[in-house]
C-alpha cells in the first residue's frame, strides 16, 4: 500500500472506512465466538448445532481481523497479505466444513451463510487493498 498515489501521506477516506469495518467485524467476531466457546450455557444452547473447529477458527480469526484493521489504518503493506490469508483460510475452513456436512454432521444453516459472508468480505478487502497498491 505504500504505492498509493497519495503524496500527502494521509489515508484515503475509503481506507479509513475499510479499517473501521474490519475492526468492528473483528470485535463482533471475537465476542460472538467467545460467547459460544466460553459464555454461559444459554449462549451455547442458543448457538445450536455448532461445528467446534469452525467456531474456534472464527474466534481466532477475529483477532486477525483486528490486527489487519490496524494495518489498514496505518497503511502497512502487510495488511494486504494478511487480508489475503484470512480470505484463503476462510475458504479452506468452508471447504472442510462442506466436506464434514456431506458426511452427515449436524450444523446450523447460518454457519454456511456466515462462512460465505466472511469470505466475500475479506476477498473484497484484499482486492481493494491490492488495487490501491498497484502502480498506475
Amino acid at each position: 500500500m505504500k504505492n498509493l498515489d497519495n503524496t500527502s501521506g494521509r489515508r484515503p477516506k475509503w481506507m479509513m472506512a475499510v479499517a473501521v469495518l474490519a475492526a468492528v467485524f473483528g470485535v463482533l467476531t471475537v465476542f460472538s465466538g467467545g460467547s459460544v466457546l466460553f459464555g454461559p450455557t444459554q449462549a451455547q444452547k442458543a448457538a445450536g448445532a455448532i461445528v467446534p473447529f469452525v467456531v474456534w477458527f472464527n474466534f481466532l480469526a477475529g483477532f486477525a481481523y483486528l490486527v489487519t484493521a490496524f494495518g489498514i489504518w496505518m497503511m502497512r503493506d502487510w495488511a494486504l497479505g494478511l487480508s489475503v490469508f484470512i480470505a484463503v483460510a476462510t475458504a479452506g475452513v468452508a471447504m472442510v466444513f462442506g466436506y464434514q456436512v456431506s458426511q452427515g454432521i449436524g450444523f446450523e444453516m447460518r454457519t454456511v451463510g456466515a462462512l460465505a459472508f466472511r469470505f466475500v468480505v475479506w476477498a473484497a478487502i484484499a482486492l481493494a487493498l491490492f488495487r490501491a497498491g498497484r502502480p498506475e
